[in-house]
């Protein structure tokens, strides 16, 4: 499912056919609802939740796939500026910027199209800010909090509420990512400007980094690997920086490992492989596809032309995403085209003409996105709207 300028569209990628478009007004985001069938499309008025027809019903053991039309359903979550989607341990958090409220659900709940009252759980931080927030598989939830001015604080809050873990070491903290538990639990990732925090075994630990100004604002994990990807901005006075050197981090030694790859990249240009692989697609237009534990290049896959990250972020450019069907799956919005990525093998399976110019993209395959993490909604860096 694609964004363009004017609505969306749903794509087959098996057949390549645009099986249906849908007009919508504004700058549209996307993120997986969770269940393997719905998206999250942000509006001004919220999250509006869009049907992609996809679905799958497990058969003993397998599942049989079934098509109906894509459509935009009659469910809206209203948020005033609606901000970060993340689906986490069967649940899926939604966090409006505009006023600190969170919106839980349990993801399969979402698979008939309905959301009901009761099927919500409703939290608020104590002041509105660009926020993020992460359900636990403990029952705890693990939030930011802050103002629209500074942020510097995450917590832990148990179900009744109370703050059972907290840091406030993390200025200007965006962007989060869960990594492997632990035997203690869940393991989650929070981009700071002094190196990121890493909540693990109920506390909170504080990556060690050599710069005093580091950045990471887009993080990106696998439910199997102990390793985040990052960006690594290290640049205060920048404008929009344009950093060639990716971080890989080590959540259970709080260390870092700096990749660079000889290219820039932007905040839409990382992804994660099925087997827990970084992937990068930069700016002389190869996806780079690196093993997460030692930071050696497996494939550089010339996917699109050179290109350049554009002055304003909502204007199209290449980005890249993963399905649970484990193809990557790049937008090429200078030719108008989609790029199917075979990751183990290094190549690129089909490329699809686009009848319009794609800006957003989700994936969905009809398995399920809270079966393991789903971060993609860590892309968005908003000191880059600035």
């Amino acid at each position: 499912m694609l964004t363009y300028d004017g609505g969306v569209m749903t794509v087959d990628t098996e057949s390549g056919d645009v099986v249906a478009t849908t007009e919508m007004e504004g700058f549209l985001r996307l993120n997986n609802a969770g269940d393997g069938r719905h998206v999250m499309v942000s509006t001004g008025e919220g999250f509006s939740l869009f049907d992609t027809g996809l679905i799958a019903q497990g058969h003993g053991d397998h599942d049989h796939y079934y098509v109906s039309d894509p459509q935009l359903t009659d469910v809206t979550i209203e948020a005033p500026e609606p901000g970060h989607v993340v689906v986490h341990d069967g649940k899926t958090a939604l966090f409006s910027d505009g006023t600190g409220a969170i919106t839980v659900m349990d993801s399969e709940a979402i698979h008939d199209g309905e959301i009901s009252d009761d099927e919500i759980e409703e939290h608020s931080t104590e002041t509105a800010h660009h926020g993020v927030a992460v359900p636990l598989s403990s029952g705890e939830l693990l939030l930011t909090q802050g103002t629209a001015d500074a942020r510097n604080t995450v917590q832990v809050l148990s179900p009744a509420g109370e703050v059972v873990a907290e840091t406030t070491d993390c200025p200007g903290v965006h962007g989060e990512a869960a990594a492997k538990p632990t035997a203690e639990g869940d393991v989650v990732a929070l981009g700071c400007e002094n190196g990121p925090v890493i909540y693990r075994d109920g506390a909170f630990h504080k990556v060690a980094v050599e710069e005093d100004y580091q950045r990471s604002g887009n993080l990106f994990g696998h439910h199997d690997s102990s390793i985040i990807l990052g960006d690594y901005k290290i640049d205060p006075d920048a404008e929009q920086e344009r950093p060639t050197r990716i971080g890989l981090f080590d959540t259970l030694t709080d260390s870092v490992t700096t990749v660079d790859l000889g290219s820039s990249y932007w905040f839409r240009s990382l992804a994660r492989g099925a087997d827990g692989e970084a992937l990068i697609l930069t700016y002389d237009g190869q996806l780079n596809v690196l093993d997460e534990e030692t930071g050696d290049v497996i494939h550089e896959i010339d996917v699109v032309e050179p290109w350049e990250e554009p002055e304003e972020w909502q204007q199209p450019a290449p980005l890249v995403k993963v399905g649970a069907d484990g193809f990557a799956y790049v937008t090429d919005a200078a030719a108008q085209q989609l790029h199917v990525v075979d990751i183990e093998a290094g190549t690129v399976l089909d490329s699809i003409d686009l009848p319009e110019t794609p800006t957003e993209l989700a994936v969905v395959t009809g398995d399920p996105e809270s079966a393991g993490h789903d971060e993609d909604h860590a892309g968005h860096d908003h000191e880059d709207e600035d």
